[in-house]
């Protein structure tokens, strides 16, 4: 039985894996393709008595990679999928 899940294991990141390079290749085969999103920025501060104070700082555009992964991990414009920054255009930065 370990031996079954051991080899399911590895066929698991193999297949992850084998996923994610294919989409790094698909993006570089593409030009690298990128989209700009506005995306409504917010600051929360603690106060008193457990409750919190959410400030609206603005919009702002952001750029965003067409990919299924985030591509570029060290570039800090792209490094998030377009998919997952339309689903979450609110960004709150807690202190």
């Amino acid at each position: 039985m370990m031996r079954l899940l051991r080899t399911s294991a590895v066929w698991l990141l193999i297949a992850a894996a084998a996923l994610y390079a294919g989409d790094w290749l698909v993006f570089k085969l593409r030009g690298s393709p990128t989209d700009r999103i506005t995306v409504s920025l917010f600051v929360s501060a603690p106060l008193k008595n457990n409750k919190q104070e959410i400030d609206y700082l603005g919009q702002e555009e952001w750029s965003c990679a067409k990919t299924l992964f985030p591509q570029l991990p060290y570039a800090e414009d792209q490094s998030i999928p377009c998919w997952y920054l339309r689903k979450h255009t609110n960004q709150v930065t807690t202190y």
